[in-house]
């Protein structure tokens, strides 16, 4: 093993075991809780934040894009906890707008039914960064945990692929996902379109662009989605630094993603700009609540609701941004994923009734 992998794996372990110390050290350790907006972060999220701090990591706005990459391939494994056991895994490539498209097939172990429901996946990294090894981690839990397959989505990423890439990317994979479904073992009235920060972007946009196709999607799985790329509000400025994602980092993702500044208004990039909600699936919305994107999420929940979407908001107000791959990490953002997949199991259930 080269001398930096074993670097990377000493410094992964050693991070896992200071973030596992009992709880009573870690509040010594970490000092007064940290409190913004009325809210007070996660003694061990505040821990794990000292940690990175301490480790001379540079800030994303400071790396080339091949440098972010590489990082969130090699530490994302390392926070995300152990592979939970699914039935089978697929790799292959499907056609896309502008070649062939990489996708993973997961699907649950022990399942007998005849069709599944399907979770159409897109990971979050700024439309920039992130990849399917990346998220494999994730995307197994959601998938052993939902009872649903999941497929995941190796989408285009700026700045090779500047928008619209990854929207067009997100609507053909849809396409292509409800034409096959049968199939491959899927309802295809059982879609789910979901992703985490840009990916949850990608999700509720892609959802909008196909709200008039004769099997849309049936849900919406958002996790702590971009909604507004303009940034300016309240909670970009009191969680816009020091809490992992900051308004720099959102900053260098939003300047690698768009051709132009303006196309900010364009509610392909910024749904809470679209003139018109009615008619989308019924939303899951999950926000934290030390992330820049924190008021946003919640509006855009808002602006579903007074559209008649049936909309489901819940703040997890102690957590960070990026949670969902930090379950083998923090013990809250463990409880936060079963809260979040009981949700999506009791919606799915209540399809058709």
């Amino acid at each position: 093993m080269p001398v930096k992998e074993i670097a990377r794996e000493l410094q992964g372990k050693a991070a896992n075991l200071a973030l596992r110390m009992p709880i009573a050290w870690v509040n010594i350790l970490a000092g007064p809780p940290v409190t913004v907006d009325g809210r007070t972060l996660d003694g061990r999220a505040q821990w794990f934040l000292q940690l990175l701090a301490r480790s001379g990591r540079r800030p994303v706005e400071s790396k080339s894009v091949a440098e972010a990459r590489a990082e969130i391939d090699a530490f994302l494994p390392l926070l995300s906890g152990k592979p939970l056991p699914v039935g089978e895994i697929i790799d292959r490539t499907i056609e896309g707008p502008a070649g062939r498209l990489r996708i993973r097939l997961y699907r649950p172990a022990g399942s007998v039914a005849r069709l599944l429901p399907t979770i159409l996946y897109f990971h979050g990294g700024g439309w920039t960064i992130g990849s399917l090894e990346a998220y494999d981690l994730p995307c197994r839990f959601f998938s052993a945990r939902t009872g649903c397959a999941l497929v995941a989505v190796d989408y285009r990423l700026a700045p090779e692929h500047k928008f619209p890439a990854a929207i067009d990317d997100a609507v053909a994979a849809y396409r292509w996902l409800a034409a096959e479904a049968i199939g491959l073992g899927i309802d295809p009235a059982r879609i789910v379109i979901a992703g985490d920060s840009a990916g949850g972007n990608i999700a509720t946009v892609a959802a909008r662009l196909l709200r008039e196709e004769a099997r849309p999607p049936c849900l919406q799985w958002l996790l702590y989605p971009v909604t507004d790329l303009g940034m300016d509000s309240p909670s970009y400025t009191s969680c816009g630094k020091g809490f992992l994602l900051t308004r720099a980092g959102m900053e260098w993702a939003r300047g690698h993603y768009l051709n132009d500044p303006s196309e900010s208004d364009d509610p392909r990039v910024s749904p809470l700009r679209a003139n018109d909600l009615a008619g989308l699936p019924p939303a899951l919305v999950y926000t934290a609540g030390f992330d820049p994107l924190r008021d946003e999420g919640h509006a855009y929940a808002d602006r579903l609701s007074a559209a008649g979407v049936k909309t489901i908001h819940r703040e997890f107000e102690s957590l960070i941004h990026g949670f969902a791959g930090m379950r083998g990490a923090l013990q809250a953002a463990a409880r936060a994923m079963d809260d979040m997949v009981a949700g999506l199991r009791h919606e799915l259930a209540q399809l058709g009734r």
